[in-house]
């Protein structure tokens, strides 16, 4: 049984359909890369597995679980935690405190526990450890993000859920995150992940699906979506695919 699972998944946002019988699958341990131009879908598919928005239909399942229904809250606690597009770093508050923030739903965990994760995260994110104190405003853009890939861990999930992580960065800061992202799931998190960086996603990504109109076009290991010319050209052609 996979760890994530989606059937014949449709959403729609009003009249408008979003999803149109979506399916893939997660393996743990795995990190699978969502690519396809803008519109295709790809972010409502991991809003759609946090809970953000409900299915008009089809089949949902985290390590057996159905999803429809439960809350973004409830997600969390089955071990699924989102770090979505725009990085949403809270400015008001410090980066330490942003952090913690994201064991909130570790219920019965003890500050202490949430203090040893925290700098665990800060291990992870040298490059953050020493703005533990500073605004998360004061940051820089690729410090927001891993402050906010940090945020997500700290609920210990089982499915990290990541869109567009390199969105706005500077190339060498791409490559800091994407080294993150493989330790990530060398430690035991497996990863889904949304990208325009097709080329980035794919160094990483043991397999990808790729996506229009809410459908998928093509699904294979990394090698097989390089080698397929029509993939390439439509979706793969530059270093960066369009949202």
């Amino acid at each position: 049984m996979a760890l994530l699972e989606l059937e014949d998944v449709v959403v729609a946002y009003g009249n408008i359909q979003a999803l149109k019988g979506l399916s893939l699958e997660v393996e743990e341990g795995e990190i699978v890369a969502l690519l396809g131009a803008n519109g295709a879908g790809k972010s409502t598919t991991l809003r759609t597995i946090s809970g953000l928005m409900q299915p008009q239909s089809g089949t949902l399942r985290f390590a057996g679980q159905p999803l429809p229904g439960l809350s973004p809250g409830a997600i969390v606690k089955l071990g699924v935690a989102h770090v979505p597009e725009g990085r949403r770093v809270f400015p008001g508050l410090t980066v330490h405190e942003n952090i913690i923030l994201g064991g909130s739903n570790r219920s019965g965990a003890r500050r202490a526990e949430l203090e040893a994760d925290a700098e665990r995260m800060f291990a992870i994110f040298p490059d953050i450890k020493p703005f533990a104190n500073a605004l998360g405003w004061t940051l820089s853009g690729g410090q927001q993000q891993m402050v906010a890939i940090a945020r997500g861990l700290m609920s210990r999930p089982k499915l990290l859920l990541l869109d567009e992580p390199s969105l706005g960065l500077a190339p060498i800061i791409v490559q800091q995150v994407y080294k993150v992202i493989a330790d990530i799931r060398r430690q035991g998190t497996t990863v889904l992940l949304v990208e325009q960086n097709a080329h980035m996603a794919l160094s990483v990504a043991d397999r990808g699906y790729v996506l229009e109109t809410g459908r998928q076009v093509i699904a294979g290991k990394p090698e097989v979506l390089w080698n397929n010319e029509d993939v390439r050209a439509a979706y793969l052609g530059g270093s960066r695919l369009n949202g």
